[in-house]
């Protein structure tokens, strides 16, 4: 089987952003394991800012996005370094690949990236990825690693997505603050937790949290692989995970629909610039018939938002239904709501969004 592992800044750094030796070499460890039994397996990691604020003798993660662009480059070689001489003491290669967002936009660079990730696996060498956080801009902001992964174990089509965390799983309510929660063993591919809002990033040195795990889960629930959130300190966490040992972390089972790589970006992982608001003809058209959205079926716009945006698309109750990447800016939309094609100005395309750059998250 093919497994994707994530990896995240709390599991692989000390509170004060040094390399924890230890769990890289226990995440090795395992992957050796797996890779004697025939599995393949590949790594994406966090960890290089705070790794960068430690080799620096920084007091605390600063905030400004150039400052911690500058600090990822500090620290992502010596990162790097870490995995390759963990790797190397059970005769495994590491190799170094630095993904954005575009990786997963643009169709010819997608397929380049996928292609080289895979010819790393055939030529035995394990994988160790990190977004490329020294020239992404907002990225860094929103925890993409856990999207990433997702979207990784997408491309090169995973079995199995291991999102390793600080705790057991996901839980009925924050177990820090809540002595009641009880432990999610299982969620279904069209359980309703898979759409929750989660907790933010538990610490102050990594960018995720729950919440991106969950969206994490998701991309790879409508990918048709499994993914599980499992404690990167538990033993073999990696072999349980795979073989789905009851309690080796929540299991997410996977959908029958599966998406593109760019259409999982714009259902789950791309930043909402707005809302469009469409009338009840429109929404059956959408979820029922596969077109186009027009301006005629648009009660409402929100937000500013640009050509090639994402935005969602939400019913007269308010509940998004869909997500989807505009053809035209937000004073465009907003000036032909509610107009028929043949009444739009000169230069104003007749569909706001294509069907081709349109996902619908709920058509009931």
């Amino acid at each position: 089987m093919r497994l994707v592992v994530k990896v995240g800044t709390s599991s692989v750094t000390s509170d004060s952003g040094a390399i924890r030796q230890d769990a890289i070499a226990n995440l090795c460890a395992q992957v050796a394991d797996l890779r004697a039994s025939g599995h393949e397996v590949i790594i994406v990691t966090s960890g290089a800012i705070a790794v960068g604020v430690a080799e620096l003798g920084m007091a605390q993660r600063p905030s400004d996005m150039l400052t911690l662009q500058a600090l990822a480059g500090v620290g992502q070689g010596h990162l790097m370094h870490a995995y390759n001489e963990h790797l190397r003491t059970h005769g495994l290669i590491g190799a170094q690949v630095l993904l954005v967002a575009n990786d997963f936009i643009d169709r010819t660079q997608y397929l380049h990236a996928r292609d080289t990730m895979v010819r790393l696996v055939e030529l035995g060498c394990i994988p160790v990825i990190n977004e490329n956080d020294a020239i992404a801009n907002d990225e860094i902001r929103f925890g993409d690693n856990d999207r990433i992964a997702a979207l990784v174990a997408h491309s090169v089509s995973a079995d199995v997505l291991v999102l390793l965390t600080d705790i057991a799983g996901l839980y009925t309510a924050n177990p820090a603050q809540d002595s009641t929660a009880t432990f999610i063993d299982e969620v279904d591919a069209n359980d309703p937790l898979l759409s929750v809002r989660a907790g933010e990033s538990g610490t102050n040195r990594g960018s995720g949290g729950m919440a991106s795990k969950l969206a994490a889960a998701r991309i790879a629930s409508w990918s048709g692989v499994r993914a599980v959130i499992a404690d990167a300190s538990r033993p073999n966490v990696l072999v349980d995970a795979l073989n789905r040992v009851r309690g080796a972390g929540t299991q997410f089972l996977p959908r029958k629909r599966e998406l593109t790589a760019r259409k999982l970006w714009i259902a789950f992982a791309a930043q909402a610039s707005g809302t469009i608001v469409v009338d009840e003809g429109a929404r059956s058209a959408l979820t029922r018939r596969n077109t186009s959205l027009l301006h005629a079926g648009v009660v409402e716009v929100r937000g500013e938002f640009l050509v090639g945006d994402t935005v969602e698309v939400a019913g007269g109750d308010g509940v998004v239904f869909a997500r989807g990447m505009v053809g035209v800016d937000a004073v465009q939309a907003s000036a032909a709501a509610g107009r028929q094609s043949g009444e739009l100005p000169d230069g104003v395309l007749a569909e706001l969004i294509h069907r081709d750059d349109l996902v619908i998250l709920d058509d009931k």
